[in-house]
């Protein structure tokens, strides 16, 4: 069954690229209704921004959004990984300012807020985008891959210069709560170098090392308290990757694999799949395939501590 959260609830706090504060709270939708944002500081126009693959303004630094009269809301990812990691279906999100504030760098802070208001099974079937064919998309020493598969899985490689990331390789079936056990904690993570030149450049202004970021510089973790998990970084690179997958308007039952891939490459590789003919098609979920989406399961004690 589609679901949508049985409550409405809010979070509150500063984006991480503007620095601006700003409150989103989630409401209930019924079925079909889809993931949608809504602009309530905006009074004249179009408020509502769709959170569909289509509507994506690429950046190498978040995922952002913009509907057809401009009106943007910048880094979805982390609670669009939430929403699809917790199985919510149908959601209205209200935010009063341009960015989803960060809170502490992951979505660990959604998602227990989500699980705490209860998720409600809405009288109607879930709809999925099941992968047909294989398709990949490059840039450079990059890509992004969907193939076929039973059920969603995630497969990320990274490799960075800096010896505390390194090179980072990681594989996780998205079923059974395990977004909520292994990723939804992991937080975003930079060098203090991207950090130094970000804040010259106006951007990162709500970035505070140790509260919503991990940052890194060579050998070295500059944020208090070290790091949640010891491959942090990779696990982020996937929580993001669902995110951005979440996209796809509908569920994915697919195979992701991302090589050092970023929020642009897998919003194109979305482009890209449902442009191929015969790569994609939608399908009605009985319970056995319901049973393997993301979020099916989920129970309070899997999720982290640290939210």
């Amino acid at each position: 069954m589609q679901t949508t959260i049985k409550t409405a609830i809010s979070f509150s706090g500063a984006g991480l690229h503007s620095g601006q504060p700003a409150t989103v709270t989630i409401r209930p939708a019924s079925a079909h209704h889809g993931i949608w944002f809504s602009r309530s500081d905006v009074h004249v126009g179009d408020r509502l921004i769709p959170a569909r693959w289509d509507a994506v303004n690429r950046s190498p630094l978040c995922t952002k959004l913009e509907n057809a009269s401009g009106l943007s809301v910048s880094t979805v990812e982390h609670l669009m990984a939430a929403l699809a990691g917790c199985g919510i279906h149908n959601a209205l999100i209200e935010i009063d300012g341009g960015e989803v504030p960060i809170l502490d760098g992951s979505a660990a802070p959604f998602v227990r807020g989500i699980m705490q208001r209860g998720v409600r099974a809405l009288a109607a079937p879930v709809r999925v985008f099941e992968v047909l064919k294989s398709v990949t998309v490059t840039d450079g020493d990059a890509s992004a891959t969907i193939a076929p598969s039973h059920t969603m899985v995630i497969d990320f490689e990274i490799d960075f210069v800096d010896a505390a990331i390194g090179r980072q390789k990681k594989t996780l079936v998205m079923n059974n709560g395990s977004f909520a056990r292994e990723l939804c904690d992991s937080r975003t993570f930079c060098r203090q170098a991207d950090v130094l030149s970000m804040q010259a450049n106006g951007l990162a202004l709500g970035g505070n090392p140790g509260e919503n970021a991990v940052v890194f510089d060579g050998d070295k973790v500059l944020s208090p308290g070290g790091l949640r998990h010891a491959d942090e970084p990779v696990r982020h690179k996937m929580l993001d990757a669902l995110g951005d997958l979440a996209l796809a308007g509908a569920p994915l039952i697919g195979h992701y694999t991302g090589v050092r891939a970023g929020h642009s490459l897998t919003n194109t590789l979305l482009r890209a799949l449902f442009a191929t003919p015969g790569a994609v098609r939608m399908v009605e979920c009985d319970m056995e395939m319901s049973a393997r989406l993301p979020g099916y399961g989920l129970v309070w004690d899997e999720i982290p501590a640290v939210a």
